[in-house]
């Protein structure tokens, strides 16, 4: 096996049974592949107390700028129901032309070509005129509290810096060329808690439900729409996501009701204007009386979630236009730049460097019988050797 052929290191990283914390032999892997081709390999280990330590790797070739990043995860989501795949998920099997493995797309696959274009091009032309880094994560799937934040803190202050960065999360929605995503959605999330008086159902005036309260603050969530979306961005849609009372009997009132929320939002919002719209929204809803004649307002508390992610943009016409062109010139499809889609660590990187993201078709991702074709393997890795020349000789003019 060489570096240079993406299916080779690709079945290498699948077997690595590396479920969220676990490493599972895929760090291990890859520095073994990217040593023989003169990076600089360290592993980081990153704690927080009540989180699982997490082994993440940094790896540089070249000393001198510009300096491009290359961003992914090695961790992958649980296999579900093992019996129901047609292959083993972590035998990285082959067959009519797709790989089967848990992570084929999300996201070794990525790793596996960007490896095998870098191997390319310091085999047919040398090192590039710059340095190249990879950066890697094992806990992209789980809380990311001790994954690419901490490996990126403990980078720069090692006096690191970068110039771009491609993050090699799958963005192709049918056919490997169809997107680049430029930027993300911000993500809130809360919870709301409606406090009532617990009593008996055929006794109403006696108790206070608050089942009652929740449907008035859940629905003045939900309607009217935030915003009409941007010029850049989706609209902001806000989805209820459970509501919970605790309560098992059919003839007791509850004494409270629960409500969890998330909110994708556009550049219409910060994550503080945001927030004082939803107190805004509740307040009136409690007050309204709307389901509750004759009684006081509804009496709520919210709590915010840990760490909001912030909306951004990517406008570096170097990054977009030399990985706009190697599609171009690979797939012979012009990519269509986005900003769908959920949330991923490129919302960390993106305070560092500029940041984009582009990799496999999505399709299977977190799928039983998750798979990829060999031919996209292939390609992708043309289209991140061309992709890395175009770059440098930007970057570098």
């Amino acid at each position: 096996m060489t570096a240079t052929d993406p299916v080779a290191n690709l079945q290498t990283l699948i077997r690595c049974p590396s479920v969220t914390p676990a490493e599972g032999g895929a760090l291990t892997a890859l520095a073994a592949m990217l040593a023989p081709l003169g990076f600089k390999v360290e592993k980081v280990t990153a704690r927080e107390e009540g989180t699982p330590d997490i082994e993440n790797l940094y790896a540089r070739l070249g000393k001198d700028g510009p300096h491009l990043m290359f961003a992914g995860h090695t961790d992958v989501v649980p296999v579900g129901d093992e019996a129901a795949w047609t292959h083993p998920p972590f035998a990285a099997e082959i067959s009519k032309g797709e790989l089967f493995g848990r992570g084929a797309v999300d996201m070794k696959g990525g790793i596996a070509c960007f490896v095998a274009a870098v191997a390319r091009h310091i085999e047919k032309k040398g090192p590039p005129a710059g340095s190249i880094s990879f950066l890697i994560t094992g806990d992209e799937e789980g809380p990311a509290i001790n994954g690419t934040t901490k490996l990126l803190d403990w980078a720069a202050e090692r006096g690191e810096r970068w110039d771009a960065c491609l993050v090699g999360e799958p963005t192709n929605p049918d056919r490997l060329g169809d997107m680049i995503k430029i930027g993300r959605r911000g993500s809130l999330s809360g919870r709301i808690t409606v406090h009532g008086v617990q009593g008996h159902a055929a006794y109403p005036h006696l108790a206070d439900n608050p089942v009652r309260g929740m449907l008035q603050l859940t629905q003045a969530l939900m309607d009217p729409p935030f915003d009409g979306g941007t010029d850049d961005f989706q609209p902001s849609n806000l989805e209820v996501t459970t509501v919970d009372v605790g309560n098992p009997a059919t003839n007791v009132i509850p004494a409270k009701a629960s409500a969890s929320f998330n909110i994708r939002f556009n550049d219409s919002w910060t994550v503080e204007t945001l927030r004082a719209e939803i107190l805004r929204r509740l307040d009136a809803a409690a007050g309204s009386g709307q389901l509750r004649p004759g009684r006081e307002p509804v009496k709520y508390d919210i709590v915010w979630a840990d760490r909001p992610s912030h909306v951004f943009l990517t406008r570096n016409n170097a990054l977009i236009a030399s990985l706009s062109s190697a599609i171009e010139r690979v797939a012979g499809r012009s990519p269509k730049l986005s900003t769908t889609g959920g949330t991923s660590d490129a919302r960390f990187i993106k305070d560092h460097c500029p940041v984009v993201e582009f990799g496999l078709v999505g399709q299977t991702m977190h799928m039983v019988d998750e798979r990829v074709t060999v031919a996209d393997l292939e390609t992708l890795t043309a289209i991140y050797e061309t992709f890395i020349d175009c770059w440098f000789a930007h970057a570098g003019s």
